[in-house]
């Protein structure tokens, strides 16, 4: 990705005034692609139109009465206002490591090889710039979640998107990318189960990852977000369960999802203690930590709310299950994902052949009221498809399947 600055990005003074020059790094990021469906959706609702807004996984259930009981309690406190240690208090960061023993086997040590991050969006964002810099490489998944892309151009380096459709295939291309590639990537990013094209693996895959990254010399970054929303079964694997894996990598996790905690922003990173310790410093010189409170609420909702993930995955599956069958009952085949909070549909043939996903969103949104994400924001490789959240209730969802059927009609 390349700086595409031109003499009109210099913002005209006013008159009597000078001319502000943004640095290259906002450059690197292209317009967000989402903007113009979002602009309309807000000026349907201020219309009075009742959008049913699919685009966003923005979880619309709250979390457990006990942990926001916790967190007004801790709140109360006078001690809690002041800054806190950026790396997470004690108590979160050895809850973190319990739930990794417990759900993957795997141990950590909560001194060293846990870190607390603003959600791990953030904590991902701050450990590119730990990593990389002008001249690296990060090899990341297509189609790709913005961040994953753009957190690597923030801190000057390159991406090479490599697609995650065929588990084996991915890595086979991971392979060829470091054998022909000079200098070879300096990090790999997995995110499995993966946002938007929900594709998952099995544990399998994590021991090539490992022997891949021992094999090029690269790290590895796995952003295991959507570890709590499985279905039908499915366990979504711990990049960090692989053996060896702590040697060369770190694993992303948040209560954003399952927890109904997204804004809270409550995340974590876990594994290889230097690259761990490489983000506690930049997170030393960004931020004061979180807000003691919700770290206090946090360790209530990661020692007693099991269950309430459990049911909240359920609660998701069935959302899923009436999407899919009512967009089939449309003659609109859609595969059911494994995982996540999002169905990742093919654009009807008809429609594919006349637009672009970007067009083809806003038409549901412009005809049916419909909100969804374009596959195309997500990079070419998400081109003819449609991303739908899972976060209206099936009630609203159903709806949703007759107004697209409605406009898909016409």
């Amino acid at each position: 990705m390349h700086s595409h600055r031109e003499e009109n990005d210099v913002v005209p003074p006013p008159e009597g005034g000078f001319a502000i020059q943004v640095a290259d790094r906002v450059h690197r990021l292209p317009p967000y692609l989402f903007a113009e469906i979002n602009r309309l959706m807000y000026q349907k609702r201020r219309a009075g139109d009742d959008v049913i807004d699919l685009g966003m996984g923005n979880p619309s259930d709250p979390p457990q009465d006990r942990v926001i009981d916790k967190l007004a309690e801790a709140a109360r406190e006078p001690r809690s206002h002041g800054y806190a240690e950026s790396r997470g208090i004690l108590g979160l960061r050895r809850e973190v490591a319990a739930k990794y023993f417990k759900q993957h086997g795997v141990r950590l040590d909560p001194e060293g090889e846990v870190i607390t991050c603003l959600g791990s969006k953030e904590g991902f964002s701050h450990m590119c710039l730990a990593l990389l810099g002008p001249g690296d490489t990060a090899i990341v998944p297509a189609p790709s979640y913005p961040a994953h892309v753009y957190a690597v151009a923030m801190a000057a380096a390159n991406t090479i998107a490599l697609e995650v459709a065929d588990a084996e295939r991915f890595l086979a291309n991971v392979d060829y990318t470091c054998r022909h590639l000079f200098p070879r990537p300096k990090v790999l990013v997995v995110n499995f189960p993966h946002n938007p094209s929900t594709a998952c693996v099995e544990p399998e895959f994590y021991v090539e990852v490992v022997k891949l990254a021992r094999r090029y010399g690269f790290m590895v970054i796995s952003d295991l977000a959507y570890a709590d929303i499985p279905f039908d079964g499915y366990r979504a694997p711990s990049f960090l369960a692989a053996p060896g894996a702590h040697e060369v990598g770190v694993e992303f996790t948040t209560m954003s999802k399952g927890y109904n905690m997204a804004g809270w922003r409550v995340g974590f990173c876990a594994g290889n203690a230097a690259m761990v310790q490489a983000l506690a410093t930049i997170k030393g010189y960004y931020d004061y930590g979180m807000f003691r409170p919700i770290q206090v609420a946090g360790i209530v909702a990661l020692r007693h709310t099991d269950a309430a993930v459990e049911e909240q995955a359920r609660i998701y599956q069935g959302r899923r299950d009436a999407l899919c069958r009512g967009l089939r009952r449309l003659g609109w085949p859609v595969e059911p994902p494994k995982a996540t909070m999002f169905v990742w549909a093919k654009m009807p043939q008809r429609w594919a052949a006349q637009m672009t996903s970007i067009e083809f969103a806003m038409k549901l949104l412009k005809e049916g009221d419909v909100a969804v994400s374009p596959g195309g924001g997500f990079g070419q490789a998400g081109e003819g498809y449609v991303r739908m959240a899972l976060v209206e209730n099936e009630e609203r969802l159903r709806q949703a399947v007759r107004q697209i059927g409605r406009c898909l009609k016409e």
